[in-house]
């Protein structure tokens, strides 16, 4: 633990210093948000009339963590089968120890895994990249202007820190670990299971470096990537019939998803053009034009990292990331998304122009500012 601590001290103090700050504006966030913006109680967390958890924290569980909390405590409900299992089993393992508050259980989650995540994005970047470009690639992360969901009751930080770790594992070819948290993630979120091509890149481009003897054994182990995805698929298909309900329950949730058909990406840019002249004036508009300049922004990222020679396994997890959820039709949720796009922040931290990185870094800080407070009076973000 000693010599851990002395040649990560550096690290782990800017590490937490940034984490603590992140903490501190997402809390006078939620507090002056209250002050500023009435609230739309029909999507936000409340323990209804048996108060179990501390009221100060329930909009920390608005939308989705809704879904997760009540998940945890009564299985799966009526079209939340959209929700992978693996977080809300580990808030109903971990709530006994929360006296069973199982919103702090959620949101002690969330934390420790962000936490862990930023741990080894910096290890990751810096296996590539010297230590001023792994700790921009930091701060770049924690001012996005949806990073607030990685302390909220979803699955962002569980699912980037096994994510994160895989890749991290891969890269110092320890491929039983890589596979096992990938499968992992693929048991927490569907785009999990795109670990599984990145990680066989990751192992055909580095086989000739490493000893043949063990190349079929390492390659084999990546291929415990889908079992989460499967497994979960086999409890659907025992349960309801229906092993790709995860799917077919999209359209329940609005926004005009589909589920029996796929839908181009330039398909969906010409929706929200028209989405932009349409929509009246409201939170929902700021929701539009955040979700239509992001998916822009990263498509251009993404192009633009493999022009900058980003790690091309990071790349193939990132463009599935990104195309897959636009295939129903919408950029909805595509602002939270877009935070397992890594390589993308990584090219964001190799940025030297410094009148650019202060001014996305004053851009991302303000829409911060924006979504977070929005999130938390029940308004959509992403």
């Amino acid at each position: 633990m000693k010599k851990f601590w002395e040649s990560n001290r550096r690290a782990i103090k800017f590490i937490v210093l940034i984490f603590i700050g992140w903490q501190l504006a997402i809390f006078f966030i939620s507090l002056l948000s209250q002050r500023f913006l009435p609230s739309r109680e029909r999507f936000m967390y409340n323990d209804g009339e048996e108060i179990i958890n501390p009221k100060v924290l329930w909009s920390w569980a608005n939308f989705d963590g809704i879904h997760y909390l009540t998940i945890s405590r009564n299985g799966y409900g009526l079209y939340q089968q959209a929700f992978f299992p693996l977080y809300p089993a580990t808030i109903r393992f971990l709530a006994p120890l929360f006296n069973g508050k199982d919103l702090l259980a959620g949101i002690f989650i969330s934390n420790f895994c962000f936490l862990v995540f930023l741990y080894f994005l910096y290890k990751l970047v810096c296996l590539d990249y010297h230590d001023s470009v792994a700790k921009k690639t930091l701060i770049f992360f924690v001012v996005f202007p949806t990073s607030f969901f990685l302390g909220m009751v979803y699955t962002e930080s569980l699912f980037l820190m096994l994510v994160i770790g895989s890749f991290y594992a891969a890269r110092k070819n320890r491929w039983l670990m890589a596979g096992i948290l990938g499968g992992l993630a693929s048991y927490t979120r569907l785009v999990g299971i795109f670990l599984f091509p990145a990680l066989l890149y990751e192992w055909w481009s580095g086989r000739e470096v490493r000893n043949e003897k063990w190349e079929l054994r390492n390659m084999l182990k990546v291929f415990i990537i889908p079992a989460g995805l499967l497994i979960y698929m086999k409890f659907l298909w025992q349960r309801y019939g229906d092993p790709l309900m995860f799917f077919h329950v999209q359209p329940f949730f609005g926004a005009e998803r589909s589920s029996s058909r796929i839908i181009l990406i330039y398909q969906v840019f010409w929706r929200y053009f028209k989405m932009i002249f349409t929509t009246k004036l409201d939170p929902l508009y700021f929701a539009v034009w955040l979700e239509f300049l992001v998916a822009i922004s990263f498509l251009v990222l993404l192009v633009l990292s493999y022009k900058n020679k980003i790690r091309v396994s990071y790349l193939i997890f990132g463009l599935f990331s990104y195309i897959v959820p636009t295939l129903s039709g919408t950029f909805l949720s595509l602002p939270r998304f877009v935070l397992t796009l890594f390589p993308c922040f990584i090219l964001l931290g190799t940025t030297k122009n410094k009148p650019l990185k202060v001014f996305l870094l004053v851009l991302f800080g303000f829409m911060f500012i924006v979504s977070a407070s929005l999130f938390f009076r029940g308004y959509w973000v992403s």
